[in-house]
C-alpha cells in the first residue's frame, strides 16, 4: 500500500485511502463556526483525469495490441475483443457494485458495502488524497475503475486461445467480485486486513499483478492446455504488433504509477522517474540475459523485460529511490526470464502469454523487493520507522495471502464458468481459430 510517513500509513495506487467527504477533515470557518465543504484541487483532479484515460490507453489498444500479436493469427481478432469485451464489463460492475465493495463506506478486513450503484455520489463528493486536499470522487472512481478493467483483462494471457468468449465473461464477472474487490479492499481501503498490517503497495503489484498472475496460472490449469501444445510450434503471428502494444503500456504505465499518488506533487513526479528507469532496465537486463544464456537479444525479450520492469516497480513507484527502482528492474527480468524459459516448460502448465511468469513472477519480486528498497540507505523515502526485515515479513504474509485468495477464488470462478459454458471450445473450432469460431470474422482478409 502506499507509502509511510511517521505515524501515518499511506496507501497509493489504484486505492488511497478513502474517506466520505461526511468523514473526512473540514474547514471551520471563522464567523458562525459553520463547516465548509472541502473543494477539489483543479490541478489534481486535472493530473487525475489524464492518469485515468492513460491507464485506459493500456487496455485499448495497448494490452490488446500487446496480446493479440503474440497470439497466432487465427485467434488475433479473439484476443482482442476478450480484452475490449472483459474491460467493458468489469466498468459496468465497478459502478454497480464494484466501488462498493471495495471502497464502500461501511465494512470490515475484506469487503466493503455501501454506494452501491453509486448511492449518493454527486458531482460535489470528494475522495481523500494523501494531504490535507481532496479530489471530486466521481474521478476517483473512473481512476479505480480502470485498475479493475484492467486487472481483469491481464488475466486472459493464462487462457486465450481455447477459451469460450461465454465462459470468459462469466468468469470475469464473478472472479471481479469474489477476488479483485476483496483483495483492493484488503490492500487499499481504510481498514482493510493488508493495508491495517503495513503493507506498502504504491500502485497494484499485490492487487493487479500478483492477483492477475496467479489466476491466470490457475485459471490455465482448469481450463487445460491449448490443443497441441507443448508439441506444436506456437509462435507469436506479430512481434510488430506486440512491439506497438508494449510501447503503449510503457506510456500509459505513468497514469498507473504517477496517477497512484492522486496528487500532482513530487511524489507522483518520483513515481515518474521510477517508471522510466526500473523499465530501462528490466528490458536491458532481459537481452542481456538471452544472451547470457547463449540465444540472440529479441524483440520479444526487449518487451518482455520492459514489462517485467513495469509490473516489479509497480508496489515501489513511489516507494523507493530511482536507484533502488532500477535494481528491482534488473532482478525482476532475470527472474522473469527463468519463469518463462525454464520453470515453464519443466512444469508443464500452458500459460499463453507469460501473464504468470511475468506478472505473477514480477510482481512478487517487486512486492517482497519494495521492503529493501524502501529504506534510506538505498535512497528511499522510509524514515527507518520500520526496520527493514519488519516490513519484508509484512510484505510476504501481503504476497501470501493475495496468492491464497486468488488462488481460491479464481479456482471458484473457473468450475463455475466451466460446468455452466462448458469452459473451451471444441477441438475442430480450436484448430479453426477463435476469430471465425466464436466471432465469424478475420483479423487478416489474405
Amino acid at each position: 500500500m502506499g507509502r509511510r510517513l511517521g505515524f501515518r500509513t499511506l496507501a497509493a495506487g489504484g486505492g488511497a485511502l478513502l474517506f466520505s467527504a461526511a468523514a473526512r477533515a473540514q474547514e471551520v470557518l471563522a464567523e458562525g463556526g459553520a463547516a465548509a465543504a472541502p473543494v477539489p484541487d483543479p490541478g489534481n483532479n486535472a493530473w487525475m483525469m489524464t492518469a485515468t484515460v492513460l491507464v485506459l490507453l493500456m487496455i485499448l489498444p495497448g494490452l490488446a495490441l500487446f496480446y493479440g500479436g503474440l497470439t497466432r493469427t487465427k485467434n488475433m481478432l479473439s484476443t482482442m475483443t476478450q480484452v475490449g469485451a472483459v474491460a467493458a464489463l468489469a466498468m459496468l460492475i465497478w459502478v454497480m457494485w464494484g466501488y462498493g465493495q471495495a471502497f464502500g463506506p461501511e465494512g470490515n478486513a475484506f469487503v466493503s458495502w455501501g454506494k452501491f450503484f453509486l448511492a449518493g455520489v454527486t458531482t460535489d463528493s470528494t475522495a481523500a488524497t494523501f494531504s490535507d486536499a481532496v479530489i471530486s470522487e466521481y474521478v476517483f472512481i473512473s481512476f479505480q475503475m480502470t485498475f479493475a478493467a484492467i486487472t481483469a483483462a491481464l488475466v486472459l494471457g493464462g487462457i486465450v486461445e481455447r477459451t469460450k468468449f461465454s465462459a470468459v465473461m462469466l468468469f470475469t464477472a464473478i472472479w471481479l467480485t469474489i477476488v479483485y474487490f476483496p483483495i483492493a479492499h484488503m490492500v487499499w481501503a481504510e481498514g482493510g486486513l493488508l493495508l491495517e498490517m503495513g503493507a506498502l503497495d504504491f500502485a497494484g503489484g499485490t492487487v493487479v499483478h500478483i492477483n492477475a498472475g496467479i489466476s491466470a496460472l490457475v485459471a490455465a490449469m482448469i481450463f487445460g492446455r491449448r490443443t497441441g501444445y507443448p508439441g506444436e510450434m506456437m509462435p507469436p503471428h506479430s512481434l510488430t504488433l506486440t512491439m506497438v502494444g508494449t510501447g503503449l503500456l510503457w506510456v500509459g504505465w505513468f497514469g498507473f504509477n504517477a496517477g497512484s499518488e492522486l496528487e500532482a506533487d513530487g511524489t507522483a513526479g518520483l513515481a515518474m522517474i521510477n517508471t522510466f528507469v526500473a523499465t530501462a532496465a528490466g528490458g536491458l537486463f532481459w537481452m542481456l540475459t538471452e544472451t547470457a544464456m547463449g540465444k540472440k537479444s529479441s524483440a520479444l525479450g526487449l518487451s518482455s523485460g520492459i514489462i517485467a520492469g513495469l509490473v516489479a516497480v509497480t508496489p515501489a513507484a513511489g516507494n523507493s529511490g530511482p536507484f533502488g527502482a532500477i535494481l528491482l528492474g534488473a532482478v525482476s527480468a532475470v527472474i522473469c526470464y527463468f519463469s518463462v524459459a525454464a520453470m515453464k516448460p519443466r512444469l508443464g502448465y500452458d500459460d499463453t502469454l507469460d501473464a504468470f511468469g511475468i506478472h505473477g513472477v514480477g510482481g512478487i519480486v517487486g512486492a517482497v523487493g519494495t521492503a529493501i528498497v524502501y529504506q534510506p540507505f538505498l535512497g528511499g523515502p522510509g524514515d527507518g520507522s520500520v526496520a527493514t526485515g519488519a516490513q519484508l515479513w509484512i510484505q510476504i504474509v501481503a504476497v501470501l495471502v493475495a496468492i491464497v485468495w486468488a488462488a481460491i477464488g479464481t479456482g471458484i470462478a473457473a468450475f463455475i464458468a466451466r460446468l455452466v459454458t462448458g469452459g473451451r471450445v471444441d477441438v475442430d473450432a480450436e484448430r479453426q481459430g477463435l476469430d471465425l469460431a466464436e466471432h465469424g470474422e478475420r483479423a487478416y482478409n489474405y
